[in-house]
This record gives C-alpha cells, structure tokens and sequence, in this order.
C-alpha cells in the first residue's frame, strides 16, 4: 500500500519558523533569529518588524555558496535540544546552521520503531538525528564523508553525554561503505539516507543524486531482511517528484511487505500556522 502525505514539522522550543515570505524564511533557534532565502515563500510575510541577528545572502552560483551577515554579533557556535539531546547550531558557509529542523517529524517516527535496532544513517552529517536514535535504544553507524562533520556529531555527542554509546562514527563515502557492508554480510534493522544532490567524498568520489541514487538503494536492500524494520529516504533541492522516490523506494523494498508512505516535507509557520515545504520523501515500515 502507498500513501501521499505531508510529514509536518512543528515549532519546539529551541526552533521554530517565526514568519516567511517575499522569498525569504525569518527563523529562531534558541537565543539567535536568522534570515535565509526560501523560494518557496511567493507569498507577502506576516510582518513588517523583521529583525534578525543575521542575514544570509546567496552568492551567484548555484552550489549554495553565499555568505552570512551578521547585525548583532552571532557566536562561533551555541547550544540547542531536543528530547534529551544537546547539539551546537552555527552559521554554516551553506546557509543552513548545522541541523535540518524539518527532520523532526521524521526522527520522531523513527524512534517510535527502532528500539533496540541496528541502524545505519547515511549522508549523516552532525549527528543530531543520530543521536536522537541512540536515546531511543538503536545502535547506530553514522556515515559521512565530512570529516568535520563526524568530528562536530562526537562533538554533540559529548555534549549531550551519549560519548558511550553504541555509535560507530566513520568517514567514508555513502556508496563505497554501503557496497563494503553488502559484501560483509552485514544486516540493519533500519536505514535512514538524506543524500544531497552533488557531493564529494573523501577522496574525492563524486555524487549524483540523479545517477547514484537508485544503485545505493538497492545495496541498502541486501542490508535489510525479514526482520528490517524501516527505511527512510529524503530529498532536497531536486527537480524530483515523491511520486518518483515513493515509487522508487516500493520497487526496491516491497518484497519485504510492509507499507510505503511517500509524500512532501514541510514546517509550520509559527506566525499564521501556515506550511511552507522543504523537501520530499519516502519511507517503508513493517506496520
């Protein structure tokens, strides 16, 4: 069975989407309030009084560079949480701050279904939904090609007092990794992929969400067996359709049975309680 549907993140008390429009986002997180570019706000904003401690202005290319300007002075980095979880937010060279917000819904969905579970958690970044896995009770290997990012997860990871929990944090390409754990025997429980569209690993293999995508998820396959639990796939700044991915995902996992959900991302305007999309997934679970 396939759903469409929308996975909605909510404000929370560290985060929260405080008004958009005009093709720009106004948002908090913890003490500091940032302004970003949003093509998807067409719409006129709520309010006038934008006042943010930072502005991030986009460069001409379309790799995402671009440069923050700061109207207040920003640290070099502070505390968030959430649900027991500690992590250092930022102001990235790539406009966002070191988490996708928007994840929280799926994280959320996660943890109600891998207790106990080995997961693995590709194109993982800085570890927050890592982490939020392990305090459910996952056993987690989180794989990046960022150095610094798998640096900045056991960072967030000593903050949060989880440094001895069972988390492998590796530095390697998503594919190559995959493959090596499909050639080991290896089996998970759930997998959890937030590819980007264009990236580099570490010696310099070039990704291709158009082109590598449906090779890595079919190794994922191998990972999972009759007893996987789950499998989530989102996707960013693509001309994709979740219709595409959905279909995608029920080919390569439906032998397994269970329930493919597809559908759009999005968070909600704390200002109107209006939905502004991010992203796009797809998702499989036994239930």
């Amino acid at each position: 069975m396939s759903d469409l549907t929308t996975i909605i993140a909510e404000p929370w008390a560290d985060w929260g989407l405080i008004d958009c429009g005009n093709g720009q986002k106004l948002e908090r997180y913890g003490p500091v309030t940032v302004v970003r570019p949003e093509p998807q706000a067409m719409w006129a904003p709520a309010r006038r009084d934008w006042d943010p401690d930072a502005t991030f202005v986009p460069g001409s290319d379309e790799e995402g560079g671009g440069r923050w300007v700061q109207h207040r002075p920003v640290p070099p980095h502070w505390d968030l949480g959430r649900d027991g979880v500690r992590f250092h937010a930022s102001l990235t060279p790539f406009r966002h701050l070191g988490f996708f917000p928007d994840m929280a819904p799926q994280w959320d969905w996660m943890r109600e279904r891998a207790a106990d579970a080995d997961v693995l958690n590709l194109f993982g970044y800085t570890g927050v939904g890592t982490l939020l896995l392990s305090e459910a009770g996952s056993r987690l290997v989180h794989v990046d090609a960022s150095r610094k990012s798998v640096e900045q997860g056991k960072d967030n990871a000593s903050l949060s007092g989880m440094s001895d929990k069972p988390i492998r944090w590796i530095v390697d390409d998503a594919a190559k990794f995959t493959a090596r754990e499909v050639r080991r025997g290896r089996r998970y429980d759930g997998i959890l992929l937030d590819p980007p569209k264009f990236g580099r690993g570490p010696t310099g293999e070039v990704w291709r969400l158009e082109e590598h995508l449906a090779p890595l998820l079919a190794d994922c396959r191998k990972l999972l067996d009759e007893k996987g639990r789950l499998l989530v796939l989102t996707v960013y700044a693509v001309r994709m359709s979740a219709l595409a991915i959905g279909e995608l995902v029920r080919q390569v996992v439906g032998d397994l049975g269970g329930r493919v959900e597809m559908g759009e991302m999005a968070v909600r305007e704390e200002a109107r309680g209006l939905l502004l999309p991010t992203a796009i997934f797809a998702r499989w679970s036994k239930d």
